[in-house]
C-alpha cells in the first residue's frame, strides 16, 4: 500500500515526485531525546555567546573558536556539499582527506549520511520526498525534521539515492564506519587543545566554547541555507521553486545562500552566477585549481545563465531581468538543450529512474 501521502493522481515525471508539500498530511513522530539535547545544547551555546560578548573569553579562544568553526564549514560547503554531493570539481586525496576532517568537525552526521539526504533534497526539492522540505514552513527546514522521524515518502525514496561513488571511496567509507570516534576526536578534543593546553583554560571553558557554542553556531548557519534561503529572497533564474538568492546566508555562509542559482545549476562549482561576494568556498576551489590540486570544474556558461534569467525567472535579476528570449535565436535553444543535457547528466550519476520509485512505494 502506498503511503498516505503519495497518491495515485501523482505523476513521476523524470524521476520528480510532483507534489507541494502538504502540512495537513504531516504526521508528528517526534524524537523527544533529540528535543532535549537541542534545547540543553542551545541553552549551552547561548551562555556561550553571552560569555564572548561580555568579555570572558580571551582574544586567543575567540579566535581558535573562528578558525576551527570556517574550517569545519569550508569541510561542509566546499567538500560535502559541492565536491562529494555535486561532483562539482575533483581534487587529489590531500584535498579530500582535509575536506573531510573539516566536514567532521562540523557534527552533521557521517559525510555519507550527508551527501544522500541533499542528494534527496534536491531530487524531490520542497516536496514529501525532501528531508527538509521547506513548505512546511521554517522551523521544520531549519532543525524540526531533526527532531522528527522521517515520513515514508522520505525513507523510501532516500533508498532510491545512488551512493555507489562514495560506497568505493576508502576514506568516506572509513569516516561512515568509525564516524562516532572521529567524530570525539575531530568535533571534540582537538579543538580544545588549543585553549586547555596552551591558554591554560579550564577544561569546562574549553568544552563550551570550542566545542558546544562553536558547533550550534556552525549547525545553525549551515541549517539557514535550508530554511531561510528557501523561504525569503527574490527567484531570478528559476521563479517556480522555493530556494531564493539570499544575501545573509551567502555573507555567513561562505557563498551557499545564492540558492536559486544552485537549484538551477547544481553542478556549478560556485553554486552562485560568477562567484558573487562573500564566495569563500568557490574561491579556494579556484585557488586548489591553480595549485594543480583540484580540476575539472563545471560552470554553467554566461549564455546559459542569460538564457535562464530571461526564460524562468522572475524577472529581478540585475541585468537580465526584464529581457525577453528571443524564440528565433539559435544560441538560445542551443544553451536550453545545453542546460538540459547538463541538468541530467548530473542527476543521472546518483538518481534512480522512474521504474525504480515506482516500484519502491508498491514495496514500502
Amino acid at each position: 500500500m502506498a503511503p498516505k501521502a503519495i497518491t495515485p493522481e501523482i505523476n513521476i515525471i523524470k524521476g520528480q515526485l510532483y507534489k507541494p508539500g502538504n502540512k495537513n498530511s504531516y504526521k508528528w513522530d517526534i524524537v523527544w531525546f533529540n528535543v532535549i539535547g537541542f534545547a540543553v545544547m542551545h541553552a549551552a551555546a547561548l551562555y556561550g555567546v553571552f560569555l564572548i560578548l561580555t568579555g570572558h573569553v580571551s582574544i586567543a579562544h575567540l579566535l581558535n573558536f573562528i578558525i576551527v568553526g570556517y574550517f569545519s564549514i569550508f569541510g561542509t560547503t566546499m567538500g560535502a556539499h559541492r565536491l562529494f554531493t555535486h561532483k562539482c570539481f575533483k581534487a587529489n586525496k590531500v584535498v579530500r582527506a582535509i575536506l573531510i576532517a573539516g566536514f567532521t568537525m562540523a557534527g552533521q552526521n557521517c559525510l555519507w549520511v550527508w551527501v544522500r539526504d541533499h542528494r534527496q533534497h534536491h531530487k524531490y526539492s520542497d516536496t514529501d520526498g525532501d528531508p527538509h522540505n521547506a513548505s512546511r514552513g521554517f522551523f521544520f527546514s531549519h532543525i524540526g525534521w531533526l527532531m522528527v522521524r522521517k515520513q515514508p515518502e522520505v525513507i523510501a525514496l532516500g533508498k532510491l539515492i545512488d551512493m555507489s561513488d562514495l560506497d568505493a571511496d576508502p576514506l568516506v567509507m572509513f569516516q561512515k564506519r568509525y564516524y562516532k570516534t572521529v567524530f570525539t576526536i575531530f568535533s571534540m578534543v582537538i579543538p580544545m587543545l588549543f585553549p586547555y593546553f596552551v591558554l591554560n583554560e579550564t577544561l569546562w571553558m574549553s568544552f563550551l566554547i570550542s566545542f558546544v557554542t562553536r558547533i550550534t553556531v556552525t549547525l545553525n548557519g549551515t541549517w539557514l541555507v535550508n530554511s531561510a534561503a528557501h523561504i525569503y529572497g527574490n527567484r531570478p533564474f528559476t521563479k517556480d521553486m522555493l530556494p531564493t538568492e539570499n544575501e545573509f546566508v551567502s555573507f555567513i555562509g561562505t557563498g551557499e545562500g545564492w540558492h536559486n542559482y544552485h537549484h538551477t545549476f547544481p553542478w556549478d562549482y560556485k553554486a552562485a552566477e560568477l562567484g558573487r561576494h562573500y564566495n569563500g568556498a568557490a574561491l579556494l576551489i579556484e585557488f586548489c585549481a591553480r595549485q594543480g590540486w583540484a580540476w575539472d570544474l563545471k560552470s554553467a556558461s554566461r549564455a546559459m545563465v542569460k538564457h535562464r534569467a530571461t526564460k524562468r525567472g522572475d524577472g529581478t535579476h540585475a541585468q537580465y531581468g526584464w529581457d525577453s528570449p528571443d524564440e528565433n535565436n539559435n544560441q538560445l535553444k542551443t544553451e536550453e538543450y545545453d542546460y538540459e543535457t547538463l541538468k541530467k547528466e548530473a542527476e543521472s550519476e546518483y538518481i534512480a529512474d522512474d521504474n525504480d520509485i515506482k516500484e519502491a512505494f508498491k514495496s514500502h
